[in-house]
């Protein structure tokens, strides 16, 4: 059987924080840090906490706002984090909640029941708990009688689902694949950090991924997919249940996002372009027939020299649409918010890129064409 790509669903937070609102809460933060730890810093055994800038984010990154399940905890000085309330086992968990939300829209524009599924892939880098998965419980929701896992390839998990969910449908162990991509990355930032307080938002995804000979007309040939992997501990989150072993690490900053990211972006933009032209050479694809690139949302300056390696030009904002300035970085929901919501004027025939990448170091890339 061949797969191909038939629906994606796209699920955004009601609340939005502002580039100005951080900006706010954070510097409100720092003084009153800097307030606390007065005798330390004269002594010079601290340093005080510097204050963040709109400039500065748009700059570093490109984000002019994010989306977020909780707001208040967020731009609250005394808090900066997200209140999230724990919920009963007897109620849905919020990662499932949410991946529902954007599965059932996929689910709608593929014309599909769920009892038509087989399998679901929960594709994230933030799962709330080890176990049970959310997939399962994604699945139990829903009503699907099948089989269904979670898998965390950080930022890169997405593209990692859909070659999964691909390969599935080739060996004939189910003709309709669900692939959802909840994130929830606030929880997982750390806001008191000038460096990375800006760079997350919370969303959720979803892909549709099917037999061609049952999928529904408006679909998409996946004409390749390529994943590959490359330790580095440049971007890490340490957070997990062996903390409690060593209670002297709780509270410590690598217990949450941390990044060096002047070396991920000299590491990881040249790696994901030889990844991108190797493929295209593989593939017999050149790289003009492409009609699109949709890049994983991490960083605005990152994606414009991929694209303009991979193109041979600066990629104009048809070439390589932008979702970052408006939703963040959302991890492996980047790079599908971008065909979500750039892909309904490609025409038959017409080819594109979906590609993610981020820790690990980890990448993947899906060619796709629009069928006739």
């Amino acid at each position: 059987m061949i797969p191909v790509i038939s629906a994606t669903g796209l699920w955004t937070p009601p609340h939005t924080v502002t580039n100005q609102e951080l900006v706010e809460s954070f510097n409100a933060w720092a003084d009153k840090w800097n307030a606390e730890h007065e005798a330390d810093i004269a002594a010079g055994t601290l340093e005080p906490k510097t204050h963040s800038s709109v400039e500065f984010i748009e700059k570093a990154s490109g984000i002019k706002s994010r989306y977020v399940v909780e707001k208040s905890g967020v731009v609250d000085p005394a808090v900066m984090r997200p209140i999230i309330p724990d919920r009963p086992n007897e109620d849905i968990s919020i990662l499932a909640e949410i991946a529902i939300k954007a599965a059932n829209q996929a689910l709608e524009r593929a014309g599909r029941d769920p009892k038509d599924i087989d399998a679901v892939i929960c594709a994230a880098s933030n799962m709330q708990r080890p176990y049970p998965a959310m997939a399962i419980e994604v699945q139990e929701a829903l009503g699907i009688d099948g089989f269904s896992f979670d898998m965390n390839v950080a930022c890169s998990s997405a593209t990692f689902g859909i070659q999964t969910a691909a390969d599935f449908v080739r060996a004939g162990h189910a003709k309709s694949v669900l692939m959802v991509n909840p994130e929830i990355t606030s929880g997982h930032l750390n806001w008191t950090d000038r460096d990375s307080h800006f760079i997350f938002g919370d969303v959720a995804t979803a892909v549709l991924v099917e037999a061609e000979n049952i999928a529904p007309k408006d679909h998409w040939k996946i004409l390749g997919t390529h994943l590959k992997t490359k330790f580095s501990s440049n971007i890490r989150n340490n957070f997990g249940f062996l903390n409690r072993a060593d209670p002297s690490g709780v509270g410590e900053p690598d217990k949450l996002f941390v990044q060096e990211g002047r070396k991920v972006f000299k590491e990881v933009v040249p790696m994901v372009s030889a990844m991108i032209l190797s493929e295209l050479e593989r593939l017999d694809i050149q790289a003009e027939e492409l009609r699109r690139l949709w890049l994983h949302q991490a960083n605005a300056n990152m994606n414009r020299l991929i694209s303009s390696k991979v193109l041979g030009h600066e990629a104009s904002e048809d070439e390589s649409p932008t979702v970052l300035d408006e939703y963040a970085n959302t991890s492996s929901a980047g790079s599908i918010i971008a065909f979500h919501k750039h892909s309904e004027d490609f025409k038959p025939g017409d080819k594109g890129l979906i590609c993610s990448f981020g820790a690990g170091y980890s990448a993947g890339t899906v060619f796709v064409e629009k069928a006739a």
